[in-house]
């Protein structure tokens, strides 16, 4: 018999899907810490992912046999072949991994044949054990936490009950999964957003990720994130494929994290997003052990964690081929590590906190004077501030190319120029500690540099200055600013439009209107003091 349904309706739109869903989901967390709650709520949407792909995919096959004439019998035994799923990009799901089972016994199973009952938490770990036995690829990547004291298992029950009756399926093939992941990242902003700076961590806002992916524009080849978070970046580089009808197979992925639990978040992500990552064996410190030592990346796109002072630092590493990091900040070790992955004419973009663009503390100046010199940075954006819930500095992000000459990356040789971009003014509040940067800002920051390397988006639009957002400068007016590359230094002030009125004129205006005010201020404090003496 089906779970009963726990709500009276379903939510119709994706917007009240999400929100009733994470309502719900927010009950479960009781005594739980915030990166407990995490993991348990974010397995649980990649259960029903994987559940739902495998069920989709079995549906399909099922129709595949039988428009071939097979009988019963022959359907039967080849349904359950396993490369038919494993081959087409689907994980395989034993039977008491499966989201109907689950759903059958959220309340926990009863006794039977001598066995004591179990309650949904434990059914929830055996799955995972199951699914993770079955796909060598999963291998200690989910959480198996259920079945502890401090998750609820009634309202655990009740979470996997109202899953089982939204509207993930019927929309169409592969639009369920779509939905999920949407589901899944969905959740991991707000659960950013509810740990704060630790949110920050494994978490890069989805408009400062798609600036770096509408500026970069991967297609095809090798992308790479040596800070990987929980993959927003795979994430972002997957819908600008789609959304060009892009292969997404033409690009390969790898990345790698520090952080195991935040290993594990990426490599469920991406897998719901039917990503095949290289993400490495396991997590580990890029510093200390690069896992992809020989890899070349065409496309980089990073945020790492900013301005760190504790990290494994090797005065000897060949990657410091601009100069040694200092010990008490590791930006330029990232700067040069993700050089150091560069391939022959591949781009990079880095998402940095601004004092990167103009330190000179700890030889940091020599290093950026020795990256302009030998013609790798090719744009600087200064974003605006707040966009970052998680911290209050300001960021920026710094674009690097192997090659500026006329080719595959442009039709515009800039050679010996760097674009500076003044991006601060954009972006709008959606509350009183975020902001956010709009499809219009984020376009016009990628417009402007896809018209000044005359890529083929550009669609033949001419590049030119505008005062106080865009500026294309020389190596030697860089180095005549003793290589600050502060977007500011550059651009200038916006011009300011002329309204007709006598500079003269309009000063005497503001000043009448200012004392105008004043007087009035005045009076109005004369009416408040007699009122105030009334009061007894």
């Amino acid at each position: 018999m089906p779970p009963k349904n726990t709500v009276e309706a379903t939510p119709s739109t994706m917007k009240e899907l999400k929100d009733t869903l994470w309502k719900a989901a927010d009950k479960l967390r009781g005594s739980m810490d915030a990166s407990q709650y995490k993991d348990v709520i974010l397995g649980l949407v990649f259960l029903k992912y994987v559940s739902d792909a495998f069920a989709e995919r079995r549906t399909q096959l099922h129709d595949e046999l039988v428009a071939e004439g097979m009988t019963d019998d022959q359907t039967a035994m080849l349904i359950d072949d396993t490369d038919e799923y494993t081959g087409h990009g689907v994980f395989w799901v034993p039977d008491n991994a499966r989201w109907e089972y689950l759903a059958q016994n959220a309340k926990g199973l009863s006794a039977n044949y001598g066995n004591a009952p179990r309650n949904i938490g434990e059914l929830v770990d055996d799955a995972m054990d199951a699914i993770m036995v079955a796909n060598p690829a999963l291998s200690a990547t989910l959480p198996r936490i259920y079945n502890r004291e401090s998750v609820d298992q009634r309202r655990l029950g009740e979470l996997i009950d109202l899953f089982n009756t939204a509207r993930f399926t019927g929309q169409g093939p592969g639009r369920a999964r779509d939905l999920l992941g949407e589901v899944y990242e969905y959740f991991l902003e707000k659960f950013a957003r509810a740990e704060g700076k630790r949110g920050g961590e494994f978490y890069t806002p989805a408009g400062v990720v798609r600036v770096l992916v509408e500026v970069l524009e991967p297609t095809s080849g090798r992308v790479y994130d040596p800070c990987c978070g929980s993959g927003g970046m795979f994430v972002q580089t997957e819908k600008f494929l789609d959304a060009h009808n892009k292969d997404r197979t033409a690009i390969a992925v790898y990345g790698q994290e520090l952080n195991e639990r935040t290993w594990r978040m990426a490599k469920m992500n991406l897998a719901i997003h039917g990503l095949n990552a290289n993400l490495g064996p396991r997590w580990g410190d890029t510093f200390a052990r690069d896992l992809h030592p020989e890899m070349q990346a065409d496309y980089i796109m990073a945020n790492p964690p900013f301005n760190i002072k504790d990290w494994a630092r090797n005065e000897e590493d060949p990657r410091w081929r601009y100069g040694v990091p200092p010990k008490n900040n590791a930006n330029y070790a990232w700067i040069q590590h993700i050089i150091s992955k560069l391939a022959p004419g591949g781009s990079a973009g880095v998402v940095m906190a601004n004092g990167s663009m103009s330190s000179n503390s700890g030889g940091e100046g020599k290093i950026r004077a020795e990256l302009v010199e030998a013609d790798l940075v090719s744009c600087m954006v200064a974003l605006p501030t707040q966009l970052f819930r998680s911290t209050g500095i300001p960021v920026c992000v710094w674009f690097f190319a192997k090659d500026k000459t006329v080719g595959d990356q442009g039709a515009i040789d800039r050679t010996g120029q760097v674009l500076f971009i003044d991006a601060r003014n954009l972006g709008h509040m959606i509350d009183r500690a975020e902001r956010a940067l709009s499809d219009e800002d984020i376009a016009k920051i990628a417009d402007t540099f896809h018209t000044w390397r005359g890529t083929p988006s550009a669609k033949g639009r001419t590049y030119e200055d505008e005062a106080g957002f865009c500026y294309s400068a020389t190596l030697e007016e860089i180095k005549d600013a003793d290589y600050a590359l502060t977007p500011g230094r550059y651009v200038g002030a916006a011009e300011i439009e002329d309204d007709g009125e006598p500079i003269d004129e309009k000063i005497e205006r503001l000043k009448k209107e200012l004392l105008d005010q004043f007087d009035e201020s005045e009076r109005l404090a004369a009416v408040v003091r007699e009122q105030l003496r009334g009061v007894s």
